[in-house]
């Protein structure tokens, strides 16, 4: 999974009346991303710490 692009700035009106705004949906994408690095990232450690448990 890769970080979302944040979005340019012709991309958003700036009105506010836009549902979804890009903005949303960036955040909402941003926040996946962000608890799949977390995830993958205690993956890795408990990985690490499983094999170093095998070699003791």
């Amino acid at each position: 999974m890769e970080k979302p692009d944040k979005p340019t700035p012709n991309e958003c009106c700036g009105g506010g009346s836009c549902c979804p705004c890009v903005w949303d949906d960036y955040f909402e994408k941003l926040k996946l991303w962000q608890e799949y690095i977390k995830d993958n990232e205690l993956y890795e450690k408990q990985t690490k710490q499983d094999q170093q448990h095998i070699k003791d």
